[in-house]
């Protein structure tokens, strides 16, 4: 894997639900549950701050720097979301804080690069919730399938996410382990941790 450069305010969505915010996805709203505890690849606590617009019915997380360059994210609409797929979402936008995704050029959207950054933190998020959530495995497949079929995605890319995840949560250790991994494969480890 090549070595990526260091960037700013870089803006990572969950591909679900990234493609349309006209899009409902739920008319009923569900209680909104707390963040889970995140920390990025150089150990700064990553704060989570809601928002809701009126045009928002699709819930959406995305990871990022904010103008004070802390890292945040930002979860919009949750209301709109099943408390399990709020996790997810949660989880998979931590991932981009956990691997160095923000800190990195932003590859172009579709591109392998991104695509790959996507399922990275898909597989994060599901053995997190393997590890720590209450959610089961159905509860979030549920949700993401729900939410990809709402949002248009066609049922081959919906298949090729499942199969992804379902990889990671079956063959895959821990989250931590597979952090790790990631970090070293890309060199995150040696050039962006505490004391380097």
């Amino acid at each position: 894997m090549r070595r990526l450069q260091p960037t700013y305010q870089v803006m990572c969505l969950a591909l679900v639900i990234m493609t349309s915010s006209s899009l409902t996805m739920a008319e009923a709203t569900h209680s909104v549950i707390a963040p889970p505890s995140c920390s990025n690849n150089q150990g700064e606590l990553v704060s989570f701050i809601s928002r809701s617009g009126l045009q928002g019915q699709v819930a959406a997380g995305m990871a990022n720097r904010d103008s004070d360059g802390n890292p945040v994210i930002y979860r919009m609409n949750y209301d709109k979301a099943t408390p399990a797929f709020q996790r997810f979402v949660d989880f998979h936008e931590c991932a981009h804080h956990q691997v160095g995704h923000i800190d990195q050029p932003h590859p172009p959207r579709n591109s392998f690069e991104h695509l790959m950054n996507e399922s990275i933190a898909d597989c994060v998020a599901i053995l997190r919730v393997r590890e720590e959530a209450k959610e089961t495995y159905a509860a979030v497949i549920d949700g993401l399938k729900t939410a990809m079929t709402r949002v248009g995605f066609p049922k081959i890319s919906t298949d090729s996410r499942l199969s992804n995840i379902t990889n990671c949560y079956d063959n895959y250790g821990s989250s931590a382990e597979f952090i790790e991994g990631v970090l070293n494969q890309s060199g995150a480890n040696e050039s962006t941790r505490p004391g380097n």
